[in-house]
């Protein structure tokens, strides 16, 4: 067994983490995995760097901005897709928005947000930056804003709760574009290829298993993000992660685009993926359904 170590966070996006976890994919593969959940995505890319996590979910939009050499991090593989969610206040009408809440710069949440603002009408709203995901949740609960971008399961969460309803996605604005990947230092890719390996074939089964089972999903993953596992289950429904969200090469370059647009990088990134041990995963998982 090769210990690794993982930072997570809270979402339907990091659920094939869960799994792959709590079902021993992890340590069929090999992998003594200890999974940390992490408060905010901006801290995860030092925490990679340091060598502090070996693995982690985190937006690649965070990973394509590393800004330490030379693609110091990698895509390994998809997790979330099209997963964040703008949600105004329950019985308040797009037009009647005044303010929105929005985490850290860099992350799909912010960046989903801008990209549908014009769309929406909002061109001359108030948008209220908080540290984290969270911090934009509790101010829309707080009604501290109108509305919010977020994740799923909190988007269910909200609607169930009768607090707000899931007005945009980020599939309107970019259709298939990924959220939080797997992602691993370049570093950490060269002196261990075979654990990479072993880690994107669980996460690769922790996937089809999410998609295949959400029921016992929901129950794996509610104590991890926190909510009841029929808002979990809800959030499912709706929104699923896809291994193959990192190979949407068009909504990604619009995305950096913005990004570039915005300032948050001077140039348009490019080498920050590294699908081969995607692609080698999807191999054997193709020649083992075909041999039953």
């Amino acid at each position: 067994m090769t210990r690794a170590r993982f930072a997570l966070l809270r979402g339907i996006c990091q659920t094939p983490a869960y799994v792959a976890f709590e079902k021993g994919f992890f340590a069929d593969a090999g992998v003594n995995a200890q999974l940390s959940i992490t408060p905010t995505a901006w801290m995860v890319p030092e925490q990679l760097l340091s060598g502090q996590s070996d693995f982690a979910v985190l937006p690649w939009t965070r990973v394509a901005a590393a800004e330490r050499g030379e693609a110091p991090l990698k895509l390994l593989c998809g997790s979330g897709c099209e997963e964040a969610v703008i949600v105004v206040r329950k019985g308040l009408s797009l037009s009647a928005v005044r303010s929105v809440a929005i985490p850290r710069e860099g992350g799909m949440k912010d960046l989903t947000a801008m990209g549908l603002i014009d769309s929406l009408g909002w061109s001359q709203c108030e948008l209220r930056r908080f540290p984290s995901g969270d911090g934009a949740i509790i101010a829309f609960v707080g009604e501290g804003a109108d509305a919010a971008s977020m994740v799923e399961p909190y988007a269910a969460m909200m609607e169930r709760l009768g607090i707000g309803s899931a007005v945009r996605r980020t599939g309107d604005v970019w259709p298939g574009a990924p959220g939080c990947s797997l992602s691993a230092s370049g570093a950490l890719i060269s002196r261990a290829p075979d654990l990479v390996q072993r880690v994107v074939d669980a996460y690769v089964r922790g996937a089809a298993f999410v998609n295949a089972e959400p029921d016992e999903t929901a129950r794996i993953a509610a104590p991890y993000i926190g909510v009841h596992a029929d808002i979990v289950r809800q959030a499912l429904a709706i929104n699923r992660p896809d291994v193959d969200a990192i190979r949407n090469g068009a909504a990604m370059s619009l995305v950096l685009s913005l990004m570039q647009r915005l300032g948050y990088v001077d140039e348009v990134p490019h080498g920050f993926d590294d699908l081969r041990f995607l692609e080698r995963a999807q191999s054997r998982s193709r020649a083992h359904q075909a041999h039953g």
